[in-house]
């Protein structure tokens, strides 16, 4: 028989169990488990007689023993030793292992018990907890209850009631009880009662007659303003039968009236303007034009309502809490960008109209209107010229060269009234942090959509911005104190402006027309010709060499007026650079000067040029007269073309070329030169009609 064959014999011959067996068996297990009950329980009482310190050494000695026995075992197997050593050997460390386990499970119950203590502490510490908690809770509420209960007030004690003194004098014997009010606090008190009450009585019944004389008043009022407005259709009619007579007489009350009335509604500023303007065209000049225009109906509901711009102070959390919208989303954060453009750039509805009539037959017309939330005056400005087919409103005019329409642009023509009066930026101080709180640009940018705001706009509303202001009000002294003085600036810069342009008109033809009051004061033949006349730039002046000088001297700025002119004579050709400022004719023009004759000359090279321009430059005082000095251009020019013919026949005299001169000798003088400088004669004496030397 094979091995294999073995065990399955094996598992073939065992038989199943008979009930007895199994009964014997089951009672065995019934002994051995309450064996282990009964072992258990008297382990956990074990637990109680057992300190922990000595089942700690228990089990550090125990540990030692398994350990030195382990190596003993391995001694006595590597010597070989006999089976029963090694038995006796293996029955020890198993008892050992046997304490080991016994110490665990005590270890075990003692931690058990040490919780199931710790447990009970904590149930005792929460019950103790919520009876804390419950008492607590009752002296809250009763604390509660104590003062609501001191402080009850009865209704009696929100009534005023007179003094004690005052009750004790005024009151009735029957009321005031003295006898037993004043050892009785509580009876005093009903007392005091009593008679508010009784005052109280009397004081409704004046009350019910008041109203009945109130209600006769009103009945009486409402008669009377019947009346009124029955008369009201009748005066009207009146008024408008003496309106012929008005006219005739040239008394437009009704009008004035009107404008009057208009003006309440104006806001200080402007209100100043027209009360000041309309005096000054009253006692000074009536050709002085000044009207209310606007929507007044507009102007009535702004007043009514109050304040009008509100701050967006909330913009930039809004925009925050928003970021994460769409499209649609971004196109409602530009409008409302643009919506606080325009509410800062808000116009009052009214504004004033001053029209200003010059001798001449022109006219500057000024519309002055108040911003609301930067609180400043702007100007829009035109002109209209006395002939019937020119009109420059917006700064072109078709009879002369597109090149001189610039000289009466609104942006140009009251440039400079006062000295450095540009009105390119804004006169208060607080509207540069207003308009960057609103995320704005810089008020510049916004000049042609609200106007200009000129000081002297400023000034004629009674407005003046200091930095130590932080309310600023308007003041009638302020616009009283410069409105003749601006009247007469505004009419003088109207003349002085029309006047250049008709000489720039001219020296575009090339014709240098000038005045017969000055003709005296220049040969009647001058040679040299003006060929060409046309306007530069700051830029295109810059960049000439012989002109450096006036720029690093700061003589010339970006904002002043420059002009071209080209004079020729034979094969001589002047190149004159001209700047003038926009206060001219006060400040008379600058030339600048270069001659291209067999080479080019300028004041660098040839001292001759730098007389020319002295001559041209330092001596306009000769050219003007104390009257009128708005001719100062043409005059220089003439006198320009006059040292030119001078320069140029001299320079032919004394030179040794052989052959016919170019140049001929047209003017009379006594010398060529004169001098160490060798200057040439360059001053003109008319008294005589020779050219001499200065």
């Amino acid at each position: 028989m094979s091995k294999e064959e073995k065990p399955e014999k094996r598992k073939r011959s065992i038989k199943k169990e008979n009930p007895e067996q199994k009964r014997i068996k089951q009672e065995s297990g019934s002994k051995e488990s309450k064996l282990t009950t009964s072992l258990f329980y008297s382990e956990e009482a074990e637990v109680d007689t057992r300190s922990p310190e000595k089942d700690v050494e228990v089990f550090k000695s125990t540990c030692s023993d398994i350990r030195q026995t382990m190596l003993d075992i391995k001694s006595l197997k590597d010597k070989k030793a006999s089976h029963d050593e090694l038995e006796d050997k293996r029955v020890s460390v198993m008892l050992d292992f046997m304490n080991l386990k016994k110490l665990n499970r005590l270890a075990h119950i003692r931690c058990k018990k040490v919780r199931e203590q710790t447990n009970d502490a904590k149930q005792r510490i929460d019950h103790y907890h919520l009876q804390l908690q419950n008492l607590l809770y009752e002296i809250m509420h009763l604390e509660k209850e104590i003062t609501k209960c001191l402080e009850f007030k009865s209704k009696d004690e929100e009534i005023e009631l007179v003094t004690l003194d005052d009750f004790y004098k005024t009151a009735p014997s029957d009321i005031s009880r003295t006898d037993t009010t004043k050892t009785d606090p509580h009876l005093q008190r009903l007392a005091r009662l009593e008679w508010e009450l009784e005052q109280r009585k009397q004081l409704a019944k004046k009350l019910k007659d008041s109203k009945q004389s109130k209600e006769g008043l009103a009945q009486e009022i409402k008669n009377k303003q019947e009346y009124l407005e029955n008369l009201q259709p009748k005066l009207k009619t009146v008024l408008e039968a003496t309106k012929p007579v008005q006219e005739y007489l040239d008394m437009p009350f009704d009008q004035i009236r009107e404008q009057q009335e208009t003006a309440r509604h104006l806001p200080p500023p402007l209100y100043v303007l027209y009360m000041q303007t309309s005096a000054y065209r009253q006692a000074c000049d009536k050709d002085l034009q000044v009207s209310i225009i606007g929507d007044l109906d507009a102007a009535k509901a702004i007043k009514s309502s109050g304040k009008v711009v509100e701050e967006d102070s909330d913009s930039d959390q809004e925009e925050q809490e928003h970021s994460k919208k769409s499209k649609r989303r971004r196109k409602t954060v530009d409008s409302r960008v643009q919506e606080r453009k325009q509410q800062a750039l808000k116009k009052h509805p009214l504004a004033v109209k001053l029209d200003i009539n010059c001798k001449d037959g022109n006219s500057l017309h000024l519309t002055f209107n108040f911003l609301i939330t930067l609180e400043i005056i702007t100007v829009n400005i035109s002109l209209t010229l006395a002939e019937s087919n020119i009109s420059s409103i917006s700064g072109s005019i078709s009879e002369f060269n597109v090149t001189l329409s610039d000289l009466l642009a609104p942006e140009s023509v009251l440039t400079d009234l006062y000295p450095g009066d540009h009105g390119k930026t804004s006169p208060n101080p607080a509207n540069k942090y207003e308009l960057r709180k609103l995320g704005l640009k810089d008020f510049t940018s916004y000049i042609t959509e609200v106007g200009w705001p000129y000081l002297w706009a400023q000034w004629l509303g009674g407005l003046q911005f200091l930095e130590n202001n932080a309310v600023n009000t308007p003041e009638e002294d302020v616009s009283f104190a410069h409105m003749q003085q601006t009247i007469r600036r505004l009419k003088q810069r109207v003349r002085s402006r029309l006047c250049l342009m008709k000489q720039t008109a001219a020296f575009e033809t090339g014709n240098v027309v000038v005045d017969p009051e000055y003709q005296g004061l220049f040969p009647s033949k001058i040679v040299s010709r003006l060929t060409s006349w046309k306007r530069s730039t700051y830029e295109d002046f810059a960049v000439l060499p012989h002109a450096q000088a006036l720029v690093d001297d700061e003589v010339v700025e970006q904002s002043d007026i420059f002009f071209t002119a080209v004079i020729e004579r034979g094969s001589a050709k002047m190149t004159a650079q001209i700047v003038m400022t926009h206060d001219y004719p006060k400040v008379a023009p600058v030339f600048v000067v270069s001659v291209l004759w067999q080479h080019e000359r300028t004041a660098a090279n040839d001292k001759h040029i730098k007389e020319m321009e002295e001559e041209v430059n330092v001596h306009h005082e000769e050219l003007m007269n104390s009257k009128s000095c708005d001719t100062v251009l043409s005059n220089q020019m003439q006198r320009l073309l006059m040292c030119f013919d001078i320069y140029l026949e001299t320079e032919a005299a004394g030179s040794e070329e052989e052959g016919p001169m170019e140049i001929s000798k047209e003017k009379i003088y006594n010398r060529m030169l004169r001098g160490p400088s060798r200057s040439k004669p360059y001053r003109y004496c008319p008294d005589i009609g020779i050219f001499t030397h200065r």
